[in-house]
């Protein structure tokens, strides 16, 4: 679950009014703070007793600042404490369950989708839960969000709620599920619309600031792609006109075959134009005309040139061009959120000391103490207790070597493996150095590779025999014989690095599970069939046959062939820009499950039971070309003729399906027409809405995502070697992966928005 701020902290470098005698404005739990940047000296109004408290705050902060946090909270004792329960691991993870169950709940609810099959034709009936169970779950997420809102509107106060918009926000999404889901009880459950079920996406969307920065992002970008849009449409319109006057009507019948199929009337000639953007139906789509003419072709040719080539791409630019200008400012803004972080702690720790000195420092012990406080990964606190300790001499720290000491913070660490096992016989020291060179490495890899080829070449030989006639004889023995090689090639690599050794490389603890399961299906299947020899009985009544024993064995093995990957330098680059993906695309996928939750809900209300197979289906030929009933085509290509029956808005899980098929675009105009004429021609705006939202929008802002990804590891993959990597203890992580665009905030600018803090009052 990713860390939210309680509320996202103005980000400006304003000036404040340092000589104003005007007293800040208290509150509950608030300290008042007195700072001279002249006298460089700090005094607690109200004593200076109190000095956990101070303890607490500077933990808190520094917390804050690992994370990214806003510090605009209560920083009283009691207030403190629900801040960290709040933001505790077990409240983190229940509050993103509650989530996933709220959402989850659409795929049980009326219509379930809980059915084997989505086709009408055999589909039989859901099981659907009776009234009460769903609202049950429901009501039950709904007092854990509204408990979640009080104590978020409690942390932050009463004036910082109200500039909140997401709270706001939230306030009314849980007032209206709330509503509506009393109304839904009160009717017994035969509701038409369930209007909070539209509003759930909402609960995922508030709790993650990636998605609100997303979010930004895209309103931001949303100028430049209209412009783009605009043209697309000129460009559109201008076309649908053209081929309106170059394949009117005629006289005669034969010449009107691009007419009655894709230009009978506007909104037949826009549709046509706008699915040949998408290059779904080319080149059908032109075929009648370019049958008579050829020069019919300059026409189609030229407005794919112009749209799908030209326009289409220029929004994949834009897209990328914005898209890195959200990135350097996310990071803009978590760089500052923890360097005001750090020196709020800083400067409550500075006041904890102020009785012992006249300058502004922090006592060692002091942060000593916070940083065995501080909830942070193990690594971080050793790395920066270690450059704390070498202050120690002096028994305090300035500002300067207090900020230093968490650019820690910014690093990642690089793995150090054990050392090697001390082997006291020449003998036994030449085997560890043999079989811990990279050419045994290098030798598994090929003989991984042998395997695979071998695998391949016996699929090949028997893949038009049946499974009964196929010789598993053959196939036993190469396996037993690289299962072997593998067994050796794992027991060499543990003598030469130990245990601890071999556990440290992932690679390793890869190649050791796959050989380890390996080595028990080859048991079973001993066990189970005896030795081997040619003529294997199949017709065993084992749990399970042969061959599927030995499909399973043969899938693992191809799945080893991956161990090639990190000896190869641009495919490790490739496979290691898919593993930032999967970390970075949390926000993108966030965003993608509240718009396919949206639409798929829409969808349904919209078009539930819409399309409904004929009752003598069966009997119709796939060849008949005419209508058989008004709202009925087996015309080639048609929803019907495809047989694209399970496609539908039926339920829920349905929808997901269809949007899916939509969003790649292939054959999506055979949905569009199904359902203009199943319902109205009307129903075409939701699909090209779709169509917009996700393949224009979302895909656009996924190819942004790998293209940024990917081209930040390939010039650190030019600038330095790996060995030059593998020499130094940590490694820059990705949140400054645009460090030379960022700009270090100022002393004046953080003590600003610390003096603009709403419960920690600082008065100049």
């Amino acid at each position: 679950m990713e860390t939210e701020g309680l509320l996202t902290g103005a980000v400006n470098g304003a000036s404040a009014d340092y000589g104003s005698g005007s007293e800040p404005r208290g509150g509950p739990g608030s300290r008042r703070m007195s700072y001279s940047v002249s006298g460089q000296s700090c005094r607690v109004e109200g004593g200076t007793g109190d000095e956990d408290l101070y303890i607490q705050q500077a933990v808190v902060f520094i917390e804050d600042a690992i994370q990214y946090r806003s510090i605009n909270h209560r920083v009283d004792a009691s207030s403190l404490r629900l801040y960290r329960w709040y933001y505790s691991r077990l409240w983190q993870w229940g509050l993103g369950l509650t989530i996933a169950v709220v959402l989850l709940l659409a795929f049980v609810e009326r219509p379930s989708s809980l059915a084997i099959s989505s086709d009408p034709r055999y589909r039989s009936q859901p099981w659907e839960p009776p009234c009460g169970l769903t609202e049950s779950v429901e009501m039950a997420c709904l007092i854990i969000f509204a408990l979640d809102l009080a104590v978020k509107s409690y942390l932050i106060g009463w004036e910082e709620f109200r500039k909140s918009k997401w709270l706001i926000g939230y306030t009314v999404v849980i007032t209206v599920s709330i509503i509506d889901w009393v109304l839904s009880v009160s009717m017994v459950c035969d509701e038409k619309l369930r209007v909070r079920r539209l509003l759930r996406p909402f609960f995922l969307l508030q709790n993650s600031s990636l998605m609100k920065k997303t979010l930004k992002c895209i309103k931001r970008t949303l100028p430049e792609i209209a412009s783009v849009i605009l043209l697309l449409a000129l460009h559109l319109c201008l076309f649908t006109m053209i081929g309106m006057l170059l394949f009117a009507k005629t006289e005669d019948p034969k010449r009107n075959g691009e007419w009655e199929l894709h230009f009978r009337d506007l909104p037949s000639s826009l549709t046509s134009l706008l699915v040949l953007l998408t290059t779904a139906n080319n080149p059908d789509v032109m075929i009648p005309a370019y049958s008579l003419n050829r020069l019919y072709s300059i026409f189609f040719v030229t407005f794919s040139v112009i749209g799908t080539y030209c326009l289409m791409n220029l929004l994949t630019a834009i897209i990328y061009n914005q898209f890195r200008g959200y990135l350097l400012m996310s990071v803009q803004t978590s760089i500052i959120r923890r360097r005001l972080g750090i020196r709020a702690a800083f400067q409550v720790l500075s006041c904890r000391g102020a009785q012992q000195a006249a300058v502004e420092n922090v006592c060692v012990d002091a942060v000593l103490e916070v940083m065995s406080r501080v909830q942070m990964k193990s690594y971080y606190r050793a790395a920066i207790t270690k450059e704390v300790q070498q202050c120690a001499d002096m028994g305090s720290m300035d500002r300067e070597q207090f900020r230093r000491i968490f650019d820690e913070l910014d690093k990642d660490r690089i793995k150090e493996h054990p050392p090697l096992p001390q082997y006291n016989s020449p003998v036994l020291q030449t085997l560890q150095r043999v079989f811990s060179h990279y050419y045994l490495t290098v030798l598994g890899n090929a003989v991984a590779l042998a395997n695979v080829m071998c695998i391949c070449t016996v699929l090949v030989l028997n893949s038009e025999k049946t499974t009964a006639e196929r010789d598993n004889f053959i196939m036993e023995i190469i396996n037993l014989c690289f299962i072997l090689y593998y067994l050796f090639e794992m027991g060499v690599k543990i003598f030469a690095l130990g245990w601890r050794g071999y556990l440290s490389y992932r690679n390793n603890i890869f190649d050791g599970f796959l050989t380890i399961l390996l080595m028990v299906l080859q048991i079973t299947i001993y066990f189970t069939y005896r030795l081997p020899y040619s003529e294997w009985n199949l017709s065993s009544n084992s749990v399970m046959s042969l061959w599927e024993m030995i499909r399973l064995v043969n899938l693992l093995i191809v799945f080893r062939f991956l161990r090639i990957i990190p000896d190869i330098k641009l495919m490790a680059l490739v496979a290691s820009t898919l593993l930032d993906l999967l970390k970075n695309l949390r926000a993108f996928a966030g965003i993608l499950v509240v718009v396919y939750y949206v639409f798929a809900v829409f969808g349904i209300w919209l078009f539930e039971g819409s399309i409904k197979p004929p009752p003598n289906m069966s009997d119709l030929s796939n060849s008949t070309m005419e209508n058989v009933t008004s709202n009925f085509s087996m015309a080639c290509g048609t929803y019907e003729q495809l047989e694209y029956w399970p496609n539908n808005f039926d339920d829920f899980g349905a929808s997901i399906i269809l949007l899916y098929d939509i969003m790649v675009v292939n054959n999506w105009q055979a949905f569009m027409d199904a359902y203009s004429r199943y319902t109205s021609d009307w129903s075409k705006i939701f699909f090209v809405c779709w169509w917009l939202t996700s393949s224009v929008m979302w895909v656009n802002l996924f190819v942004a995502l790998i293209l940024e990804n990917f081209i930040y590891r390939w010039d650190r993959s030019h600038s330095c070697s790996v060995t030059e990597v593998e020499r130094i203890r940590y490694q820059t992580s990705v949140q400054l992966m645009f460090r030379e665009q960022i700009q270090e905030p100022t002393e004046e600018e953080l003590l600003c928005q610390l003096h603009q803090h709403p419960h920690l009052h600082l008065h100049w």
